[in-house]
Parts: structure tokens; sequence; C-alpha cells
């Protein structure tokens, strides 16, 4: 099977980091099925795109179905979606722990679930989520405990479905950024975040679509979570 008859699927893909992820698979000429709430369709042949909450059971089962219906086969599955409320932790409201639960979590469950079940199927697939730095390394002043509680138990899951599916020939890893450069970071902002890295910058998006790309190609890799923050999570 070559890389061109290969499918992804990528969750929060209609701006930032996902966008990325899905025009760098697209350059290996993967098909792609793109999925996010306000993703438009595409011109492109070979990009799928389905709208919708990630963190609905309906919205996965639609990308799972219209995917293989489309493209037949799903290979790798990329859970980008994602969100961040920076808030002290008493200031949370109901809302904001539903909020940041439901893309964070539930987003990551829905999808991942049907996804393993296809690739068990075809007895292989890699798993691939962007998680946090900042759930190893907590840095005094940023607002981390809804980001610690929902992407922390994505790296744990990350070990234990590793774990659980490797017999199967399913990898399951992730990648924990740092601060990236994206158009949610006003630029008055970018020296303050520039150093809260050892490095002294952001990150790129490209730094995290090469990590993904890098662990896609690694068949060797499964259970790892790949640190692309500057040097944050090893300490300040």
């Amino acid at each position: 099977m070559s890389a061109a008859q290969k499918v992804v699927i990528v969750t929060g893909a209609s701006q930032g980091i996902g966008a990325e992820v899905v025009k760098a698979f697209r350059k290996l000429d993967y098909r792609v099925v793109a999925t996010s709430r306000s993703i438009k369709p595409s011109e492109d042949p070979n990009i799928l795109t389905v709208a919708g909450d990630i963190g609905d059971p309906g919205t996965a089962r639609r990308v799972i179905s219209e995917g293989l219906a489309k493209f037949g086969r799903i290979d790798t599955l990329v859970n980008n979606a994602g969100i961040y409320i920076g808030k002290p932790f008493t200031e949370n409201s109901r809302e904001d722990y539903e909020a940041v639960t439901n893309v964070n979590m539930a987003g990551f469950y829905y999808i991942t679930q049907l996804a393993i079940a296809e690739m068990e199927k075809q007895a292989g697939g890699h798993v691939v989520s962007v998680t946090a730095s900042v759930v190893d390394q907590a840095i005094s002043g940023v607002y981390s405990v809804l980001a610690a509680l929902t992407k922390g138990g994505l790296n744990a899951a990350t070990k234990s479905l590793a774990i659980e599916y490797a017999k199967k020939g399913i990898r399951v890893n992730a990648v924990a950024p740092g601060v990236i450069k994206t158009p949610m970071h006003p630029v008055e902002y970018h020296d303050m975040l520039d150093g809260l890295h050892p490095l002294g910058r952001m990150g790129e998006m490209s730094d995290i679509t090469n990590a993904i790309l890098f662990l896609d190609s690694a068949p060797f890799i499964t259970g790892e979570i790949l640190h692309v923050d500057g040097g944050q999570s090893a300490g300040r």
C-alpha cells in the first residue's frame, strides 16, 4: 500500500496546527478526512471535510463512516482538537469545565474508539494526539489545571492504549507542545511567551507538524510522549 493510498483523520483541522497538519499529509499524498466545527468544503478531491462538534459521538460516527465511504480505510488518526481556558482554578465556571472536557477528552475518546476499531480490521494503524508540555512542568503564573486534567489524561491514555493494542499492530503516541506561535497569541505577548521556553522562543506550527509526521513514519515507536517545547518540560 503506497503512501498515496493512505488515509489520515485530522481533528481541529480548520485552522492553526490542524490546518498545517492537513497540508503536510497532503504533501505526502495521504488522503485526508478533516473535521472541526467550522470547517468548509475543500476543492481538493482527496480532502473530505466533516463539520461538527468533535465531543459529540454523532460527529465521531460521521467522520468515520463518511471517511470509510469515500476513501475505504483509516491509517492514522491525529487528535489535534483542543481548547485552553486560562483562569485561576477557583474562577473556572461549570461551563468552562464542560467546554474543555468536551473537546479535550470526549473529543479524543469517541473518535479514537471508532478509529481503533477500524484499524483492528486491517491489523495496523497509528493514533497520535496533541497534548501539552505544561502537564509535566507547571509554570508559575500560567493557569493550567484544566489543561493538566485533560491533556494529562490523554498522555496516560496514550500509554495504556499503546500497550493494549501493540500486538494488534496499532501504535499510539502523543506530541506535547510548549507554546506555539499561532494567531491566537497576540504579538504584544510574544516576548513574554518566548521567555517561557529555555530555548528562548515559542515553537512554530511546523515544529509540531514535523513531530507528528516523524512519529507516523517511525514503526518502532509506540507509547511515546514526544515533548516539542523548547526544553520547557526539562526544567527552568
